[in-house]
């Protein structure tokens, strides 16, 4: 038995406390994650007793953010990125502007110099991508639209904090800190680079990872061995990641998720992250306890003010700056709460920030303790704000005219055109969503002339639908006001094709006060749920399984008759799309 075991000794200890306070905070009704932090805290350095390795926690915690992000990565492609950029793209950055300059003038305030407020207001602008998954995949909306639109916030968040972390050794002098000024010249070349190394690393994984790491899966896949094909998704995850950090200077997170992405090209994805799920789990725990350990309560009784003003700012400032942004793109208040809720805390590019600008000279001591008593903060509060949104937007439409205007705001695409045909606007299919499953049945509707409207939450896709000469309203189905403008009342079907099921119910149920007669159908993925979505509202429910199984039945029998109708001779395999 070595005498060093300190890595055991971690993992033991921050996966059994984690897994003892964690089960407490579900019975006080708080989140899990809340046992997990205080978990980090009881195992750390500033409270007596045993004490674990912060320096090992930290690595461990990297790997769970390696698989995090590997595995959004796999369930996000290319195209969820590029149909959000109009909106997530402006949206960070000014986000992001927004909260560096409150902080900064927080920071102003208490007498700090330059760098030290730039440091300390960047690190309270870029959101914890961890928290925010375990958020959207806790509430079943990380597929929805919403829930892309707030990745794709954190995807340009993570890489405006690359060219940041890459910017701020050279421009230290300049800020006060230690080492030598830079003059406009070496900042223009450090910035080109930075800009080329990421930009070498993108095309590299979109060009030759989209076809060279699917293929490396299958020829995995095909030895039949699940160890190996399990060690080949991890190896994937952590090793692109290790690598695009060391060639190209991205962050660990953001090589793992575009390596996710690549590997999303295979038809084995969803395999890989079933795969990797339960590494995933652990390791983000992992990270949280991480998190805990970095936190000196002392800093609570010692600057109550600061921290609470610290708090304020991440939960109340940057949340209504991203609420305002969101509406002023013309999305739903749904849209704008969800995503300012998902801004609403900080996390890993916050340390390491914090990091730099200490290591620099540039960041006060006590710039660390606030920073991470306000990641601490706000992770644990975060789950509640997100089960604060429902109430929140019911409580503002019966409360708050302006509420109920935005609602009811001046919007081209939130209602058909007055030149739109009468067939779109009696007996027609009313489909909710145009994803995957929703294009698919778009193209089968208008291939046997059948009319339908399309109520979507992409701006964008909406105006590419009615470029094309497609009937299509913007806006969340869930709202009456869309089902109204989509002409449910005088609607044949209503069909609901998006991923989210948490807000069925509604729409059927506005759907049937409108129009008692209206027959629906809609999705699932859930027996159960499917079984009390037929009971309760008489729809015809879609079961993914049951759906693939009878289609494989289906072309099963037809072969069976074929070969016995004329004889076993084969035809070539063919693809058939389960939709």
């Amino acid at each position: 038995m070595p005498h060093s075991v300190n890595l055991i000794n971690t993992i033991a200890a921050a996966l059994g406390l984690a897994l003892a306070l964690g089960f407490v905070a579900t019975r006080l009704r708080l989140p899990a994650l809340v046992g997990y932090l205080l978990a980090g805290v009881v195992i750390g350095p500033f409270t007596p007793g045993f004490v674990a390795d912060a320096a090992m926690a930290s690595q461990l915690a990297e790997i769970g953010v390696m698989l995090l992000m590997f595995g959004v990565g796999l369930h996000f492609s290319l195209g969820d990125l590029l149909a959000v950029r109009k909106i997530a793209v402006p949206g960070a950055v000014v986000q992001i502007m927004v909260a560096t300059l409150m902080g900064m003038g927080l920071a102003y305030w208490w007498g700090w110099g330059l760098g030290g407020a730039l440091v300390f207001g960047l690190s309270l602008s870029v959101a914890s991508t961890v928290v925010l998954l375990r958020a959207l995949e806790t509430l079943g909306i990380l597929e929805t639209y919403t829930g892309r639109i707030a990745v794709g916030w954190l995807v340009v968040e993570d890489l405006v904090m690359v060219l940041v972390l890459v910017l701020l050794p050279p421009l230290a002098g300049v800020l006060g800190g230690n080492g030598a000024s830079a003059d406009a010249s070496d900042l223009a070349k450090t910035l080109g680079l930075t800009l080329l190394q990421v930009g070498g690393f993108v095309v590299l994984m979109l060009v030759v990872g989209r076809r060279v790491f699917p293929w490396v899966l299958w020829q995995v896949a095909r030895t039949g061995s699940r160890e190996l094909f399990t060690l080949c998704v991890v190896a994937a995850a952590v090793g692109i990641a290790f690598g695009s950090a060391a060639l190209f200077g991205v962050s660990f997170a953001l090589g793992a998720f575009f390596a996710g992405m690549v590997m999303r090209e295979s038809e084995f994805s969803h395999r890989a992250a079933q795969e990797s799920l339960p590494l995933r789990d652990a390791f983000a725990v992992l990270f949280f306890v991480s998190v805990g350990m970095l936190f000196n309560p002392a800093v609570l009784w010692d600057r109550p003010l600061q921290v609470l003003a610290v708090v304020a700012i991440i939960m109340v400032g940057k949340t209504l700056a991203a609420a305002a942004l969101v509406l002023s793109f013309r999305y739903p208040l749904n849209t704008a709460l969800t995503v300012s809720a998902s801004l609403a805390q900080i996390g890993e590019f916050s340390f390491i920030l914090v990091g730099l600008g200490a290591s620099l000279g540039l960041l006060p001591a006590e710039g660390t303790s606030l920073v991470l008593a306000g990641a601490l903060i706000s992770m644990a509060l975060n789950p509640m704000l997100f089960h604060a949104i429902a109430p929140l937007q019911g409580w503002l439409r019966t409360r708050s005219a302006l509420a109920r205007r935005l609602e009811e705001r001046d919007d081209p695409l939130a209602e058909l055109p007055m030149t739109t045909h009468a067939k779109f606007l009696a007996h027609q299919v009313v489909l909710v969503g145009y994803g995957k499953v929703g294009r698919r049945l778009a193209a089968a509707l208008a291939a046997n002339d059948v009319p339908f409207v399309v109520a979507e939450q992409n701006r964008e896709l909406v105006e590419a639908l009615r470029a094309k000469g497609i009937a299509a309203v913007f806006g969340d189905a869930v709202e009456p006001a869309v089902l109204i403008q989509a002409h449910i009342a005088r609607a044949a079907m209503l069909v609901i094709a998006t991923p989210d099921t948490l807000k069925v119910r509604q729409m059927i149920a506005t759907a049937k006060l409108l129009n008692p007669m209206i027959e629906t159908v809609i999705r699932s993925h859930s027996e159960q749920e499917a079984r009390l979505l037929e009971e309760e509202n008489g729809s015809t429910v879609f079961l993914a399984e049951e759906a693939l199984a009878q289609a494989m039945v289906r072309h099963v029998i037809d072969r069976a008759n074929d070969m016995a109708r004329h004889g076993t001779a084969t035809t070539p395999a063919r693809l058939h799309g389960s939709g």
